[in-house]
């Protein structure tokens, strides 16, 4: 029996990589170009690369918000990948007054600049699991793939796995509920990004 994914094109995310890389791992994909119902998916991936407020703006504009909205007070998976995780939470420092979906408390800042450390955090990276989870047990200590500027700062503990960038603790897998999402591009981390999204396919409530 397949395991669907719907992958949601609001215009501003990463959608052909994205998936690619779902197919790889054995997802049955589709795109929604438009907001339809999600019940027959069995996951709904939010990408995103670019600028929070690009971002979120177009989620807004497109509809998609409360498709995202409903699934979640459904208790439905979703997924989200790099500025897809950061729209989750209530704003951000990169597009100050533009309103994310507010679905995780907590806000997105600039990952501190002491003059001597790099930003954005960009290229190969490794992973250290801080809460046990099946979904993070095959990637612990693994490289992935990172390219950005802002960071999330959860308001309570909903994080999976950290990366440390020069000093820098950032979170790089929240979970809350069904709501999954990452700060690394799985569909630009090769075998180990596949192995992840293989994972999640693998988890009770998907």
């Amino acid at each position: 029996m397949s395991v669907r994914a719907q992958l949601i094109d609001y215009g501003a995310g990463n959608i052909a990589s994205a998936y690619r890389a779902l197919e790889a791992a054995g997802w049955d994909v589709q795109v929604a170009t438009k907001p339809e119902p999600t019940d027959r998916a069995d996951l709904l991936v939010i990408p995103g690369v670019g600028h929070f407020g690009q971002c979120a703006t177009a989620i807004a504009r497109s509809g998609f918000a409360e498709v995202i909205n409903d699934r979640l007070h459904a208790g439905k998976p979703l997924l989200g990948i790099c500025v897809g995780l950061q729209v989750l939470y209530t704003k951000s420092e990169e597009a100050p007054g533009v309103p994310g979906l507010g679905l995780i408390p907590g806000a997105v800042v600039r990952i501190p600049d002491d003059g001597i450390r790099a930003v954005p955090h960009m290229g190969w990276n490794t992973l250290k699991v801080s809460h046990p989870s099946p979904v993070v047990s095959g990637i612990d200590n693994e490289y992935l793939y990172f390219v950005h500027s802002y960071m999330v700062v959860p308001a309570t503990d909903h994080t999976l796995a950290v990366t440390d960038h020069e000093g820098v603790t950032i979170p790089a897998i929240i979970q809350e509920g069904p709501l999954l999402a990452t700060q690394f591009h799985p569909e630009k981390s090769g075998v180990v990004g596949r192995r992840f999204l293989s994972d999640v396919k693998e988890l009770s409530w998907v």
